[in-house]
C-alpha cells in the first residue's frame, strides 16, 4: 500500500472504530441490560488504534470518544465507567505488557484496576450518599470484581491476538 493509502486507511479506521465505541456507550446508556458487556466491547477498539497508529493516537482516540460520548449519550453518568477505566485500559495494558514479566504485569494491572475501583467507589459515595445500601461486604464485592477483571483481561488479550493474527491481514489486503 502506498504511504497516502496507508494514512487514509488509518484515519478511516480510527473514525469507524471511534463511531463503534461511541455507539457501544450509547447502547450501554439506553439498553436495560448488557451494560458491562458493552463497556468491555467499547474498550477493545482502542487497542486496534494503538496497534495501527501508536500510543499517541490511542490517547487522542480515548479523548475524542469520551468527549463525543459526553455530547451524544443522554445519561452522562453512563459514561463514567468508560472515562474512568474502560476507555484507557487498552493503552494502559499496552504500557504494562512492555514490562515483560507476567507476574509483575498482573500486579500492576490489578493495582490500576483497584485504583479505578477506588475512584468509582468514592464517586458513587459522593453522588448517591444515602440512597445506596449494599448488603454484601465490600471485600466480597471487590474480590468478585477482581475475578471479573481477570477474565476481562484474558479475553482482551485473546481478542488482540486474534486481531493481529487474523483480522489485520485481511484489513490490509
Amino acid at each position: 500500500m502506498p504511504d497516502s493509502s496507508k494514512k487514509t486507511f488509518r484515519i478511516a479506521l480510527g473514525g469507524i472504530l471511534g463511531a463503534m465505541a461511541v455507539i457501544c456507550l450509547f447502547l450501554a446508556a439506553v439498553l436495560p441490560t448488557g451494560r458491562i458487556s458493552l463497556y468491555a466491547l467499547s474498550s477493545f477498539f482502542i487497542s486496534i488504534v494503538v496497534i495501527e497508529n501508536g500510543i499517541k493516537a490511542g490517547w487522542l482516540f480515548y479523548i475524542a470518544t469520551t468527549l463525543l460520548a459526553v455530547i451524544l449519550v443522554p445519561d452522562k453518568l453512563e459514561i463514567i465507567p468508560y472515562a474512568i477505566f474502560f476507555g484507557a485500559y487498552g493503552i494502559i495494558k499496552c504500557h504494562i505488557e512492555k514490562i515483560g514479566k507476567l507476574i509483575i504485569e498482573y500486579i500492576v494491572k490489578f493495582a490500576y484496576f483497584n485504583l479505578c475501583m477506588a475512584a468509582a467507589i468514592l464517586f458513587i459515595r459522593q453522588v448517591f450518599t444515602e440512597s445506596m445500601k449494599i448488603q454484601l461486604p465490600w471485600w466480597l464485592i471487590i474480590a468478585a470484581f477482581e475475578v471479573i477483571f481477570l477474565i476481562y483481561d484474558l479475553v482482551y488479550t485473546m481478542l488482540i491476538t486474534y486481531y493481529k493474527d487474523k483480522l489485520r491481514k485481511k484489513l490490509h489486503m
